[in-house]
C-alpha cells in the first residue's frame, strides 16, 4: 500500500522546502542587486572621467610606439564604447570588494566556523593577487611586450597603428590570464586545506606543472618568446610559494574525531 503522505500536495515538510528555496532566491536577488548597484554607483561617478582613464590604460601602448604611431578607430562607436568599457572596468575592479561582501553574506549561514575563518583571508588574498597580477601585467608585461614588438616592426618600415577596440581585448586577455595566474597560491593552500589533494603529490607533479605553464603562456599571449616567458615563469614561481604556503596551512584530517565538527551558525 503506497504511503498517503508522499502522495499529499500540502505536506508542511514540502512546503516547509519551498518556502525555503524561495527565501534564498529573493536573498540572492537581493545580494546580486546590491552588488551591481555598488558598481553602477562607482562607474558613474567615474564617466566623466573616461577619456583620461583610457589614456591612462593606453600609456604603455602609446609610450612605446615608434614615431609615427598612433592609435585609430575604426568603429564609428569605438571612441564612445571604448572608453565606457574600460571605465566600467576600472570601476569593477574598485567595487570588487563590495561584491564579494555580498557574496560573502549569502555564503555564509551555510558555512561552518572554521570554514568562515578560512575564507575570509582567502577572499581578500584572492582580490590582492589578482590586483597584483593585473599591476604586474600593465607595470611590466605590457611595456616590455610593446617595446619589443615597435623594435621588431621598425626593419619592416611598416606604419604601426593599432585599433582601440583591438587593444581592449588584447589588455583584457592579458590581465585576465595574469590576474589568473596570480591566484594560483591560494589555489594551492585550498587544494590542500581541504585534503583534496596531498603537498607531496603537489610536488611530485612539478614538472608536468612547468610544461603546462609554458604551454598555457604559448595559448595566451602573443606569439613571441618574451611574452611567453613573463607568464610562465611568474606561474611557476607561484606554485613554488603556494607550495611553501601550503605546509603551514596543512592539517591532518584525522586530527578532528568523525561527528564532532559544529554546525553551521
Amino acid at each position: 500500500m503506497s504511503d498517503s503522505r508522499s502522495q499529499d500536495p500540502h505536506d508542511p515538510q514540502d512546503e516547509g522546502q519551498q518556502e525555503t528555496f524561495i527565501s534564498h532566491l529573493v536573498e540572492l536577488r537581493s545580494r546580486i542587486v546590491k552588488a551591481a548597484s555598488g558598481v553602477i554607483l562607482v562607474f558613474v561617478s567615474l564617466i566623466y572621467w573616461a577619456p583620461n582613464i583610457f589614456n591612462l590604460f593606453a600609456r604603455p601602448l602609446m609610450e612605446n610606439l615608434p614615431k609615427g604611431g598612433k592609435m585609430i578607430v575604426t568603429d564609428v562607436t569605438g571612441s564612445f564604447f571604448v572608453p565606457m568599457k574600460v571605465t566600467l572596468l576600472v570601476a569593477f575592479l574598485i567595487a570588487l570588494p563590495w561584491v564579494l561582501y555580498q557574496v560573502w553574506q549569502f555564503v555564509a549561514p551555510g558555512l561552518y566556523q572554521h570554514e568562515k575563518r578560512l575564507i575570509v583571508p582567502l577572499v581578500s588574498s584572492s582580490y590582492v593577487l589578482f590586483i597584483c597580477g593585473v599591476a604586474f601585467a600593465y607595470f611590466l608585461v605590457f611595456p616590455t611586450v610593446f617595446h619589443f614588438m615597435a623594435h621588431y616592426n621598425a626593419p619592416l618600415g611598416a606604419e604601426m597603428s593599432t585599433d582601440i577596440d583591438k587593444y581592449l581585448s588584447f589588455a583584457m586577455t592579458m590581465f585576465l590570464a595574469f590576474g589568473i595566474t596570480f591566484e594560483v597560491p591560494v589555489v594551492v593552500i585550498v587544494l590542500v586545506r581541504f585534503g583534496v589533494v596531498e603537498l607531496d603529490k603537489l610536488k611530485q607533479i612539478r614538472p608536468y606543472v612547468i610544461v603546462g605553464a609554458f604551454v598555457i603562456a604559448a595559448v595566451v599571449t602573443p606569439p613571441d618568446v618574451l611574452s611567453q616567458l613573463l607568464l610562465a615563469v611568474p606561474l611557476v614561481a607561484l606554485y613554488e610559494l603556494g607550495l611553501i604556503m601550503a605546509r603551514f596551512t596543512a592539517k591532518p584530517v584525522a586530527a578532528n574525531p568523525a561527528g564532532s565538527e559544529a554546525q553551521p551558525d
